[in-house]
C-alpha cells in the first residue's frame, strides 16, 4: 500500500474503506490526523498532561468501538464530540469541576448554575449522538423541522417526501430519539 496515496484519501474515504473490510489500517491513517486536536481538547478540560494523554488513548479505543454503530458524515466533528464527552464524563467521575468551583469560594448559586450548565451541555451532546443513530429519513426530517425550523411543506419540497411521510418521519423520529436517549442514560449509570 502506497503511503502517499493513502494519505490523500479523505476522512470519508477512509471510513468507507474501514466499513467495507474492517481493516484497522484505514483507522491507523485516519486517527493520527486528529491526535493533536484530541490532545489539545483533553488538555483544555483535564488540565493535566498525563490525564490528557490517557484520555487520547481511551478516546481512540472508544472511536474504534463506536465507528460501526454510527453513520458519520463529518468525522472531525464527531471525533471532537466523542472526545469532549469523554472529558466531561471523566470530570464528572472525579467531580473535579465541583471541587475546583468550591475551592475558588464560589457562591452556592454560582456553583449550582455552573453544574446545571455542564449538565445541559452534556444533554445536548447526547441528543446529537442520538440523532446520528436515527435512520436517514427520520434524521433529515427531525433536523430540518427542529433545528432549521422548516415547515412540513418546506421539508417535503426539499426531500421529495410527501407531507404525510414528513409528519410520520418526524413523529417516529421523536419516539426513537426518546428510546435511544433512555438507553444512553441507562448506559451512563452503569
Amino acid at each position: 500500500m502506497n503511503q502517499k496515496i493513502v494519505d490523500q484519501y479523505s476522512d470519508q474515504e477512509l471510513l468507507d474503506r474501514y466499513r467495507n473490510d474492517q481493516d484497522n489500517k484505514w483507522l491507523e491513517v485516519l486517527l493520527p490526523r486528529y491526535t493533536l486536536l484530541v490532545f489539545g481538547l483533553c488538555m483544555k478540560y483535564l488540565k493535566n498532561e498525563a490525564d490528557a494523554k490517557d484520555a487520547v488513548q481511551q478516546v481512540c479505543i472508544k472511536v474504534i468501538a463506536e465507528i460501526p454503530k454510527y453513520k458519520i458524515d463529518y468525522f472531525k466533528s464527531w471525533l471532537y464530540m466523542v472526545a469532549k464527552n469523554h472529558c466531561l464524563m471523566e470530570l464528572r467521575k472525579k467531580k473535579l469541576y465541583i471541587k475546583e468551583l468550591t475551592h475558588n469560594d464560589v457562591g452556592a448559586d454560582e456553583l449550582i448554575e455552573r453544574t446545571e450548565f455542564l449538565q445541559k451541555n452534556h444533554e445536548i451532546e447526547m441528543m446529537h449522538l442520538a440523532v446520528a443513530k436515527l435512520n436517514d429519513e427520520q434524521r433529515i426530517c427531525i433536523q430540518a423541522f427542529y433545528l432549521q425550523k422548516k415547515s412540513y411543506q418546506d421539508i417535503a419540497e426539499e426531500t421529495k417526501y410527501s407531507i404525510g411521510e414528513v409528519k410520520s418521519y418526524i413523529q417516529n423520529g421523536k419516539r426513537n430519539l426518546k428510546i435511544i436517549m433512555e438507553k444512553q442514560q441507562k448506559n451512563e449509570r452503569k
